[in-house]
């Protein structure tokens, strides 16, 4: 249930957002879009802040993770590059938006993208998938798509309906890992969560840069960082 009523939560979000982006101008629109890129880029950066920084013995702020960091989003852009995840996330969106009706939207693969991007990432997707195949649990999906539906409600107001179409990848993402859940648990160890989580907030980052500075990161190619960031909690 938990992917179910995230995906719709996503898409009453879209809706309400579809509604309200009509009453405002192109400038108001912009506007808000640098809010949320800022609102983005601040949730990222507290996450990443949150996993890299503790206090040592002496009560003094210590910072780590440094190594993890350049290893995984080495390795990760490299196959991401290679594999080129930037462009098939691209070619969805051209795809979704000829098959919808949207072909005349110049923003809508921009819009799809970079909400996909935003609400796909982070722990809590896969902690909340795994305890909804586990135990049935799905308390954690669903606040996270309360999360979802405010975000996706202020990007769609801002960049467009390709924001809704989001809810597609999370209920692919989220629904394949909780169909996977046995599998995946003796994998989520306490520490691979935390490298996951690092990881994952640095590209909620650049997903925030990207709405202020278009284009400064290809934020797909950088999506295997996740997956090295946990095999290196096992190395």
């Amino acid at each position: 249930m938990g992917t179910i009523i995230n995906v719709a939560l996503i898409l009453a979000g879209g809706l309400v957002g579809t509604v309200g982006g009509r009453l405002f101008t192109p400038h108001v629109q912009e506007t808000l879009m640098k809010a949320t890129g800022l609102s983005v880029l601040f949730v990222g950066l507290s996450g990443a802040l949150a996993g890299m920084l503790s206090l040592g013995q002496d009560g003094a702020l210590v910072s780590g993770g440094s190594m993890l960091i350049v290893a995984s989003f080495a390795a990760g852009a490299l196959v991401g590059e290679l594999v080129d995840l930037d462009g098939k996330f691209e070619r969805l969106g051209i795809w979704l938006k000829e098959r919808t009706g949207n072909a005349g939207d110049p923003a809508f693969v921009n819009a799809f993208v970079t909400a996909s991007l935003t609400v796909c990432i982070g722990a809590m997707a896969i902690v909340g998938s795994i305890q909804d195949g586990l135990t049935g649990d799905w308390s954690t999906l669903a606040l996270k798509g309360a999360l979802d539906a405010l975000i996706v409600c202020v990007m769609t107001a801002s960049m467009g309906r390709g924001c809704i179409f989001s809810a597609l990848p999370v209920g692919v993402f989220q629904g394949s890992i909780t169909l996977l859940a046995r599998l995946i648990q003796p994998l989520m160890t306490a520490e691979a969560l935390a490298n996951l989580s690092l990881v994952g907030s640095i590209l909620i980052f650049c997903v925030g840069v990207n709405l202020i500075w278009e284009k400064t990161f290809k934020t797909a190619n950088m999506l295997p960082a996740v997956v090295f960031a946990v095999v290196l909690a096992f190395v």
